[in-house]
């Protein structure tokens, strides 16, 4: 690759400044309609590029393939897949994306809110990565990097793969898919069309990261019914449902159990949203953890904890919801190791040192694999993602699309 010209900056800034920002209480899908947007444009590169089968069909996902150019017919059929969707946690309208070239290490004041610092001592990586250009957006916005950086590595990919036909591959399947920030990413995803053995996402961060191992999740909704009475006649008749799952909120461990005092391999119970009023009154809680049996462990204490709770309230009723997320990718990738040690070796001949690590999270690929299509998550370089000091290495993104390239022509020698 040392004679061509990446594409993959130019292409991540056009990516950025188009609103892709999910919905989470939107019903429709894929939640917000901007999400199109993006996935017309690149229907409209990739078939520039000509990847002639390049669509986007009505749920909002776009497909393409890079057919087989090798003499063996009986390759598997390798996915590369992104996300389209900005997280809405911090707005993504109007994305301004500024270049730092040769970053210096210095701090990085956004222009538009100058209380927006960026410094080495609050992201840690910045210090790896001195002397490369840094993209950053503006202050006002999330950058969305995360996974726009994925989305143009693997537009660079076709790029470089359409301009050297020389370099042989299997047949390589382009999926992009909206909704991943809101947990439906797959929801509508038709397997038989996508028609691949085994894939990868583009959705990692620092340089090298490997992962093929993440959280199973479950997700739990709790709805205590309270006693409604007119406030000014309520004496020992009210039961405020609001102040009743306030004390069993309250009643969480402190030091324990929650995404702000675990690390590593540690699961936690986590309330993220609490809705209702005095009569009615729900929270919502995210489970995680790396080991799917302790799930059901998590979720016995947490109705142990709520009962404990209403115990003090007996005419009060309650509802405890499960709803199973994803569940960890190791269970299926375990059983193709190949898949992984084949971006090992791809990261080794594009000059990137691997880093294999779990994810305090999950991924697309974490429900493909439980569709079928094995999925590791590779690099991109996206870094503080979901806030305004998010950005991204221009040539982290160089040496993502550089592993593509090795790792589309390790494929073509699989048994």
């Amino acid at each position: 690759m040392n004679n061509y010209i990446s594409t993959v900056e130019s292409r991540f800034i056009k990516y950025a400044k188009i609103d892709t920002t999910a919905d989470p209480n939107s019903t429709s899908f894929p939640s917000t309609e901007i999400q199109k947007d993006l996935g017309r444009e690149l229907v409209r590169e990739l078939l520039e590029m000509g990847v002639n089968d390049a669509e986007m069909d009505e749920w909002g996902y776009v497909y393409g393939t890079l057919p087989n150019n090798t003499e063996n017919r009986d390759l598997p059929v390798i996915c590369f897949c992104s996300h389209m969707d900005t997280a809405p946690d911090v707005t993504g309208k109007n994305v301004k994306p500024i270049v730092h070239r040769n970053y210096d290490g210095s701090p990085i004041t956004l222009p538009d809110d100058t209380n927006q610092i960026i410094t080495t001592e609050k992201h840690p990586y910045l210090k790896e990565k001195i002397g490369d250009d840094l993209i950053t957006a503006s202050g006002l916005t999330l950058l969305g990097a995360d996974d726009k950086a994925g989305v143009a590595i693997i537009m660079d990919l076709v790029h470089h793969l359409t301009s050297n036909p020389e370099i042989k591959h299997p047949t390589i399947r382009i999926l992009f898919t909206p909704d991943e920030e809101v947990g439906r990413g797959v929801d509508h995803l038709d397997m038989e069309k996508l028609n691949a053995d085994y894939g990868y996402t583009l959705d990692g961060g620092i340089l090298g990261s490997l992962e093929d191992e993440s959280f199973s999740a479950d997700g739990v909704k709790i709805t205590v019914q309270g006693i409604s009475a007119h406030p000014g006649y309520a004496k020992n008749k009210m039961v405020n449902a609001m102040k009743v799952v306030s004390e069993f909120i309250a009643a969480l461990p402190k030091d324990s159990w929650s995404p702000e005092t675990t690390s590593g391999r540690e699961g936690f119970v986590h309330p993220h949203t609490f809705t209702g009023g005095m009569e009615e009154s729900s929270v919502s809680f995210i489970i995680r953890d790396h080991d799917t049996a302790k799930l059901a462990d998590y979720e016995e204490r947490l109705e142990n904890i709520l009962k404990e709770t209403l115990s003090n309230y007996p005419a009060l009723n309650y509802q405890f919801e499960v709803t199973e997320q994803y569940r960890n990718m190791k269970e299926i990738i375990k059983n193709v190791p190949f898949v992984t040690e084949y971006a090992i070796s791809a990261m080794e001949k594009a000059g990137v040192m691997a880093l294999p690590a779990i994810i305090r999270g999950g991924t697309d690929g974490s429900r493909l694999s439980f569709m079928g299509l094995p999925c590791p998550n590779i690099f991109t370089g996206e870094m503080a993602i979901h806030s305004r000091h998010e950005y991204v290495s221009v040539q982290d993104m160089e040496k993502a699309v550089a592993t593509l390239v090795e790792l589309s022509q390790i494929w073509t020698n699989h048994k």
